[in-house]
């Protein structure tokens, strides 16, 4: 008898225990530990070169760069066979490392496209930005959407081949609206991306410009794109001011962390500093944007563990 009481309550020690578990997952989440990159187009205020580029995500604590090889980028993209290695090389001695590019690729006929995109494979970079497409009050939306959809059909196609994924990033229409670009609004976007294998073109979703085009009707647009989502840029906003300084705007207060966890996402975040870093009536400092750069990784990392 003592031996069934015993087994009878440690079973029903164990199932209370399991049923609390089900019941309280937060008592046992892990937090986001992913790396956190910088876009590094702020380093181009201060024309930083690649050791000092190095050093300022190094100091700011930071685990590396999304790095901007387009016209008037950091790096040209006729030179990105030859610089992107010695980039990659200055990082490393810091400790920090290339983890995303941001190109100007449109398509396979783009420019030096198979060559970004090969050098970055021999890096061990997997994801790169794509560049943007605009409407034009002279060519209906359909012929421009049908127009992407071929075109990154075959950039797909190459992708696959050589390694990579392409990101298309929703960006939000500018202030008169008159050129939006395509996939700014989500809807579009699912419709120009929902064809398309998702481990060769996938969505960097930016949830700065998500809320600025579609409010607090984004997370029905982030569930559609699920699928397709691979790389998080991270910039916080007021929808009615702009882009803010990390802390200051509405990223905090959605629960956009919560949906990346549950699908998973183990990768990079892309930090962009799309406000004004430097105090008003002071330059722009290398000491300041070390202070900037740190500041915001520390909030995003207290977004992430929240």
């Amino acid at each position: 008898m003592k031996q069934d009481l015993t087994r009878r309550q440690f079973l029903g020690t164990a199932g209370a225990t399991i049923l609390c578990s089900s019941l309280s997952p937060k008592l046992h989440a892990e937090p986001m530990t992913n790396p956190i990159a910088v876009f590094s187009k702020v380093y181009q205020e201060l024309k930083l070169n690649f050791e000092q580029s190095a050093e300022v995500t190094a100091e700011a604590g930071l685990d590396g760069i999304d790095c901007s090889v387009r016209p008037g980028g950091e790096i040209l993209p006729e030179r990105a066979a030859d610089d992107m290695p010695l980039y990659a090389e200055a990082l490393a001695k810091h400790k920090v490392r290339m983890l995303l590019l941001t190109t100007g690729i449109l398509e396979v006929k783009s420019p030096n496209a198979e060559k970004i995109l090969r050098t970055a494979k021999k890096l061990g970079i997997k994801y790169y930005r794509i560049g943007y497409w605009q409407h034009k009050p002279e060519t209906p939306k359909n012929v421009l959407v049908d127009n992407v959809k071929a075109q990154l059909k075959d950039l797909s196609a190459m992708n696959r081949e050589i390694g990579v994924c392409a990101l298309f990033q929703n960006h939000a229409a500018g202030k008169n609206k008159a050129k939006p670009y395509a996939g700014g609004d989500l809807n579009e976007m699912y419709d120009i991306m929902k064809d398309l294998d998702p481990q060769n073109m996938g969505v960097a979703f930016d949830l700065g410009h998500a809320i600025r085009t579609h409010g607090d009707e984004w997370p029905s647009h982030f569930e559609k794109l699920k699928s397709h989502i691979k790389i998080a840029y991270i910039k916080d906003v007021k929808r009615d001011e702009g882009f803010v300084p990390f802390g200051q705007g509405e990223f905090g207060g959605t629960d956009f962390f919560s949906r990346l966890k549950k699908m998973n996402y183990n990768e990079p975040f892309s930090m962009h500093i799309e406000f004004e870093w430097a105090e008003k009536g002071k330059p722009k400092t290398r000491e300041a944007l070390v202070n900037t750069l740190s500041e915001s990784r520390q909030m995003l990392r207290k977004w992430m563990t929240a």
